[in-house]
């Protein structure tokens, strides 16, 4: 929770501590908030005098009245959010080599999840079932169309060239720092 929203909220403790109105009030809002009916009882209460701040709160009322309210998009039944890796599993397998074309590739390991160019570099982006925990899709790379590099890392992609990221490879820190250099245009 921000700063911001506990003071706000230690506020409206403070101000409305000991006011029995204000405090029903404030239930049944978070209620109506929380989709929850709540039994009306409604006490008579003492007209508000009329001022210009209690005619914009009622201003401001009517105009949220007013305002269509979208309802959430319902998830269907038994339907989770992906959030970790699911098991990969298809037909598509087969060893590429370097020099392949990317019709060859896709004619073992299928059409790609995604396919990024730029400029005479072709990466061709795989399912492998562990994205999240290997940290990338099985990635294809190609050089004027033929292959030059992969990554893989699930069972059934096989390249059978030497690639720049094999599995027992463990990330090195670079002692000298971020030496990125952005050249001007």
């Amino acid at each position: 929770m921000r700063r911001s929203t506990l003071a706000i909220c230690a506020l409206l403790t403070v101000a409305t501590y000991g006011c029995d109105s204000a405090r029903e009030k404030l239930k049944l809002a978070w209620d109506k908030v929380r989709g929850k009916s709540t039994p009306t009882a409604t006490a008579p209460t003492a007209q508000a005098p009329d001022t210009a701040a209690a005619r914009r709160a009622a201003a401001q009322r009517a105009l949220e009245a007013q305002r269509p309210t979208t309802p959430a998009p319902a998830r269907p039944q038994g339907v989770a959010p992906v959030v970790r890796d699911v098991p990969y599993v298809s037909q598509d397998t087969g060893t590429i080599a370097p020099g392949m074309s990317e019709r060859e590739v896709y004619g073992l390991w299928g059409a790609p999840a995604a396919v990024r160019r730029a400029g005479e570099y072709t990466y061709l982006f795989f399912n492998n079932g562990c994205e999240y925990t290997c940290g990338t899709m099985d990635v294809v790379t190609l050089k004027d169309g033929a292959v030059v590099d992969a990554i893989v890392r699930w069972d059934g992609h096989i390249y059978a060239g030497e690639s720049s990221s094999p599995p027992g490879s463990m990330p090195r820190a670079n002692p000298a720092g971020d030496t990125l250099r952005i050249p001007p245009p």
